[in-house]
């Protein structure tokens, strides 16, 4: 530790373990509750004003019982759409006067006024940093700003997505809670090496298991690619060494979940790019052109692979990785010593998973 700081390697078993044990506990405010992202979820709380009359004591009933159940702090905001809701909730964490919870719904309309004038234009949920730049030439700075603009010039300049930004700043909600995941439309598998690469076998290992693990969340999903993108990069940081970035996307004949079709599209598209005596510090795997398995049209020159064999056999891989571990069954091509491997040399404990790395009290 230098100067305070602390560095620690990323940690993806127990960010999810944190996420199902935060999510727990948000199902038993609202039947209808949706995961938008590892550190992020909306509630629906539609006729629950009975149960709970003042929904600032209920922000705070769920910031209390998250900290001591889970051990997280949370920021708990409130609106009448998920805009205003991202926006209460910007407010709950970055303003100490509302204590971790701002309910915008029921806040006085002088009180929300005077907030919006406040804020950046930026801060609302769907404003990046170009869009914010455009509105600043149109004379829109702040939040008041924006919600007060002409919705025919903003959809005429920025399209329907803003438009639908602007009715839910004004408390039309456009947005709807998904409580199930909708399917990915695309699945990429990418991590950086833990060393620089210069071998094509090698880029060929880690390749060859990015495909895996997207093959596996395209099945999971239950859909087919048509199309595989296998992309490369340089350490962008290190200016005093050759950069270079590439991609390729190879169409296949016809949508699969087969691994051996996909990795072998990825291994073709991955030698057209590779150059030698570069040395490299990223790959990946993206799967394009998503459908639901068992909707797409046939064709007349099919990959090579049975329909009819594929599927019992990614259904047998799949269920003994699941008995056995991840990677007991996997394809030759991704055999090797795996100096690519990411490092996680200052990993925290994952005590919410693995025995061994339970603390121990003193």
């Amino acid at each position: 530790m230098k100067h305070g700081i602390i560095a620690l390697s990323s940690n993806y078993q127990l960010y999810a373990s944190m996420n199902n044990k935060c999510m727990a506990v948000l199902r038993e405010y609202s039947p209808r509750v949706e995961s938008y992202s590892i550190d992020e979820s909306f509630l629906l709380l539609d006729g629950l004003s009975p149960l709970w009359p003042d929904m600032t004591s209920m922000g705070h009933d769920i910031r209390h019982k998250v900290q001591t159940w889970v051990g997280l702090p949370v920021g708990v905001g409130i609106g009448s759409t998920k805009t205003l809701a991202k926006l209460a909730n910007h407010l709950a964490k970055k303003r100490p006067v509302y204590k971790g919870v701002c309910d915008l719904q029921s806040m006085a309309p002088d009180e929300a006024e005077r907030i919006y004038a406040s804020l950046p234009a930026g801060e609302v949920w769907g404003v990046g940093h170009r869009i914010s730049e455009q509105l600043k030439r149109m004379r829109i700075h702040t939040v008041r700003d924006l919600r007060n603009a002409s919705q025919a010039s903003l959809r005429q300049q920025f399209g329907v997505r803003m438009e639908r930004t602007l009715a839910e700043l004004h408390g039309i909600s456009c947005i709807p809670l998904e409580d199930v995941a909708p399917a990915r439309k695309q699945i990429v598998s990418s991590r950086a090496y833990g060393e620089r690469v210069t071998a094509l076998r090698e880029i060929e290992e880690s390749v060859t298991m990015y495909a895996a693990r997207a093959t596996e969340r395209l099945r999971r999903q239950r859909s087919t690619c048509a199309a595989v993108h296998v992309f490369v990069e340089t350490d962008r940081f290190r200016t005093d060494e050759p950069q270079y970035n590439n991609g390729r996307t190879v169409p296949l004949p016809e949508p699969t979940d087969d691994l051996r079709v996909i990795t072998k599209a990825a291994m073709w598209g991955l030698k057209k790019i590779f150059r030698l005596g570069i040395k490299y510090k990223k790959a990946g795997v993206m799967l394009m052109e998503l459908s639901e398995t068992g909707h797409h049209q046939g064709t007349l020159f099919a990959s090579g692979v049975s329909e009819m064999s594929s599927a019992p056999l990614m259904q047998a891989l799949d269920a003994i990785n699941q008995r056995f571990g991840k990677d007991t069954l996997r394809l030759a091509a991704g055999l090797g010593q795996h100096r690519w491997t990411a490092r996680f040399d200052m990993v925290s404990q994952r005590y919410t998973t693995n025995w061994n790395e339970l603390p121990f009290a003193r």
